[in-house]
């Protein structure tokens, strides 16, 4: 079982209505390393334009424990702090290979190294400064991450870790019932 992932199926009204489409909801992490630099991904998946490692997030799944999963399937990484990021949505974006409906919630995050390990889903890496990213061929919801990492840097709250099970998630609900 994944970490963050609730043993039990889930309750009836959390179901998908049959027929019917949603969007689909992904994380997505702009990586800052050590050394300061920010991590880019190239991806088929937006016309070889270049990105951040992401995906969907999975039923049951905690948004940091999604996070933490995609970025270690997709780069190897390993990661510490992760703060919350402007949420996005990209309706039949144009520059994603298909038509798609997502929410795009994003996250900065610090990673514990800068030695990459690419799955099949990125063709290339590159470690680089925001000034320098921003010049690159970027995804336009990378671009708006990378702006948003320029003004801001780690300012929003972190993410943190809550039990699932009847607990709503997120900096600001964290003490309540």
């Amino acid at each position: 079982m994944t970490e963050g992932r609730s043993p039990a199926a889930a309750p009836a009204g959390a179901q998908p209505e049959p027929g019917r489409g949603y969007p689909l909801v992904t994380v997505g992490a702009l990586i800052v390393g050590p050394s300061g630099r920010v991590l880019l991904v190239r991806t088929h998946k937006w016309r070889d334009r270049w990105g951040v490692p992401g995906g969907k997030v999975d039923l049951g799944e905690t948004l940091l424990a999604a996070v933490h999963r995609e970025v270690r399937e997709e780069t190897g990484l390993t990661l510490g702090t992760v703060a919350w990021a402007p949420t996005q949505e990209a309706v039949d974006h144009p520059e994603f290979h298909r038509p798609a409906h997502f929410v795009l919630l994003n996250f900065v995050a610090r990673a514990t190294g800068e030695d990459v390990a690419l799955n099949d889903e990125a063709q290339a890496h590159a470690w680089t400064t925001p000034e320098e990213a921003l010049r690159m061929d970027l995804n336009a919801p990378t671009r708006a991450l990378v702006e948003h990492y320029r003004a801001h840097g780690f300012a929003s709250p972190e993410l943190i870790a809550q039990p699932t099970t009847g607990r709503t998630t997120g900096t600001d609900v964290a003490d309540r019932p």
